[in-house]
Formats: structure tokens, sequence, C-alpha cells
């Protein structure tokens, strides 16, 4: 790879230069003011350096930009997989009571657009006899039958002959519901089994308590499954995803801790809507903090050949927006910072609302689902200080427990609307699946 620095009065000239002795397909990687050094350098103007890459091989830089215009094909790919999920889904999962019915919908694109075909809401018949929430629940009929053992009495609490070796911990997650018929057995089940993927305890005995209160005794162990499956769908509710503002830019702040993803959860998302959805994408970045960050949402913006800009104050910001009338969407991202530093807090909530008046905005706030919930409370606390926002939860492929995700979502009321499961841009994100995490919650497979 060849990196060069070319100076210039401009940003613009800088580049330019790069481009006629180095060819059009330079890749700025870093921008900086500079001045001349010597005794006359007071009296010299401030000049802009431009740093650019250029890969040795120019085949491989031809083949590379090949790759991004092919980007469709991965997209399509993607879209291919998350349909046959959603055909499986609807053909494994145990379907509610005719009576009940809901708005939640199966997610088919990741941008809530008024121009894609309407997302149909999903039904429910009335359940056949013997049937279970979903074939792959295997793991709570297996957990049922354990407790239905001969070691048990009709209360549902185990034999003390037989469990002498039981740790404390591992029973204190077990709850007494009222009723000494099985049924109470199943419900204690399925509280055991929300709180070992981390629902807080107070949520899943709610949870369990409403359903319990409308299940006449002798009601099928299917049915009463059901009743939990609707009532959790119901808690975490449609997701909201980017929509589309009604005139002028949509402005798109991203805001979050450091280390969760947020920029390229910010690539991810500017690829769609740029790639699949053909809409007019400009990323800014307010994170002046690490030059890092920065030089990577540059590169995203590079390859995918939209606009972007550095933002070091309010007038900035406005004045980019002036000349971004025309684009549907504008992506901020912002500086992670900790949520206990109030001086920092306050300046991100002053460039999210200098555009107040101006334009459509919204907040997403990034977190990641491996993070303690007493941290996620902490900077979920902090943020809502600063605006109302929508929640993303990040790197659900580091955890094997997703119950931060409804605890945080019952803890602030806010919507969810994307999750992100890897790396991989633009692959490793899709709308937040209400079904899909409600079964993995009471236990089934992916």
């Amino acid at each position: 790879m060849i990196i060069k620095k070319f100076q210039a009065k401009t940003e613009s000239e800088a580049t330019e230069a790069a481009r006629k002795e180095l060819g059009v397909n330079v890749v700025v990687m870093n921008v900086r003011n500079v001045k001349k050094k010597g005794i006359f350098s007071v009296f010299s103007p401030q000049m802009v350096e431009v740093t650019v890459a250029l890969e040795d091989d120019t085949d491989r830089a031809i083949q590379e930009k090949a790759n991004v215009r092919n980007i469709t094909e991965a997209l399509g790919k993607v879209n291919s997989i998350v349909e046959k999920a959603e055909r499986s889904d609807r053909g494994d999962r145990y379907e509610r009571p005719q009576v009940v019915r809901t708005n939640v919908s199966t997610p088919k694109n990741i941008v809530d657009d008024d121009d894609d075909e309407p997302v149909k809401p999903v039904t429910y018949d009335r359940p056949r006899s013997g049937n279970i929430l979903e074939e792959k629940l295997d793991s709570l009929q297996n957990l049922l039958e354990e407790k239905l053992s001969p070691g048990q009495d009709r209360s549902g609490k185990p034999d003390k002959s037989k469990n002498d070796g039981k740790k404390e911990d591992d029973r204190s997650k077990e709850k007494d519901f009222e009723g000494d018929d099985e049924l109470s057995k199943f419900f204690e089940i399925l509280h055991t089994t929300l709180v070992d993927n981390e629902v807080r305890e107070e949520y899943a005995t709610s949870i369990i308590e409403e359903t319990q209160k409308t299940t006449k005794a002798g009601t099928p162990f299917d049915v009463a499954l059901a009743g939990i499956y609707q009532k959790m769908i119901l808690k975490f509710e449609k997701p909201i995803c980017i929509s589309p503002s009604e005139k002028g830019p949509k402005v798109v702040f991203f805001v979050g801790p450091t280390g969760v993803g947020k920029t390229t959860t910010i690539a991810k998302i500017a690829s769609k809507f740029s790639v699949e959805q053909k809409k007019k994408i400009a990323l800014l970045t307010a994170d002046t903090y690490r030059i890092a960050a920065a030089e990577q949402l540059r590169t995203y913006a590079d390859i995918l050949e939209v606009p972007f800009r550095i933002i070091y104050t309010i007038e900035e910001m406005e004045s980019a927006l002036d000349d971004l009338t025309d684009f549907d969407y504008v992506l901020v991202d912002t500086a992670g910072h900790s949520h206990q530093n109030s001086e920092q807090k306050n300046i991100m909530g002053e460039f999210i609302h200098s555009v107040d008046g101006m334009v459509e905005k919204e907040v997403y706030l990034v977190v990641s689902a491996t993070t303690k919930y007493r941290d996620l409370v902490s900077i979920a606390d902090a943020y809502s200080e600063i605006t109302d926002y929508k929640l993303i939860f990040t790197k659900l492929d580091e955890t094997t427990a997703l119950g931060n995700l409804l605890n945080l979502k019952l803890y602030t009321a806010a919507p969810l609307s994307y999750i992100t499961c890897g790396q991989n841009v633009p692959d490793d994100i899709e709308q937040f699946n209400p079904q899909g995490t409600v079964k993995l919650l009471l236990g089934g497979k992916k």
C-alpha cells in the first residue's frame, strides 16, 4: 500500500493533487490543519494536509470497487435468509387463540419506508389439541418431566432427601406460585427459565403472575405457554425503525458509550439505505475525540461514495444541513464517552437539539447486549436526561442470554429498533424480531 501526504490551501485542493499524482482510486485516511515552520511561519497561511492511501495492486483495487457495487447481491442473500426464517417461524410457532390479535408484525425490511410493500400482521388461529408453542421448545418439556417425576410432591417442591446437594442459589430461582396442581409447577419452570436467561426477577414474576391470573385450573400446558408467549410479545411491542421524513432530510443521531459498535452500526444502516433502498445518504461525525472512529466512518463513506464531514461546532452542523437539503438521510455519529461525564453529556445534548425546528430528527441509543443490567440502567438514565431515544442492541453474537433486551425495554419504555450480531458490513444487522427473541427467552433454540 502507498501512503502519502499532500498539502494545499483547502482539503479539496489537496485531495485533487493526490488524485492527479496517484489516480482516482486513492482513499483519504486523514485530514488536518498544519502551519509552516520557521521564523516567517507567523505570516504564512494555514494549510490543509491530507493523508491518502492506494493499493499497490491496481487490479485488486478495481476488484474491490466491483465488490462494493455488487453488494446488492449480498443484501439479497440476507433478505432470503430472513424470509426463510420467517416462513419457518410462521410454520412452527404455536398459534394463540383467534380472539386474541395483535399488530406485532414479522420484519421484512430493515427500513420503515412508506414505499415498501406493507407488512402483513401476524394472525393467530385456535390452538390444536396437543400442540406446543414450538417443537423446538423441547427443553421446556424435558424440564417439566423432571419436575413431575416421583421425587416431587404435588406442591412442585423437590424431595429434600433427593436434593441435599442442590445449591441454595439454584433453589432461590424457583418461585412458588399459587395452586397445587401441575400447572403451577409448569409456571414455576417458565419463571426459572426466564431468570436463567437473565430476565430480572421482578419482570419474570410479573409476567407469570399476570398470565396465571387469567389461566383457569386444568388449562393444558400448551395453552398456558401460548399465554406467556403472547404477553411477552406485547410487552416488547412492535419495533420502530428509521423512517423517512415528510419533507427534507431525516437527521439520525447515534449515541451511546464507547466500545458498543456505534460506527460499525451506522455503516451497516448506511449501506442498507444507499445500496438497497437507493436513498441519498450523508455521513457526519461529531466524534472528535477518537481519530480512528472518524477515519473508519470516512472509509465507509468513500466506499459507498457518499458525502462525509467532521463536525466540530453547532455552526458547522447547521452549515452541513444547509448543504444537504436534497438528501434523504443524514446519519450522525457522536462521541462515545462515560455516561457519568456531565460536561460531555451537555455538549452532546446541544448538538442533538441544535437541529430542532430545522429538520426532522431521530435519536438511537446503541448499547451492547453483553453489558451488565446495572450499567445499562445507568447508561439509559444518563441519556434520557438529554433526549428521547429508541434502542439498538449490538453484539448479540457474544452472549447466550438475551434477558437484558426485555429488561431495558421494560425499564425505559423506549422502542426497540435494530439488533446486530457480528462485524460484517452490511450483513450483520436486522430489525428487532419480538417473536424470535421471546422464543429464545422461553428456552427455544435458534
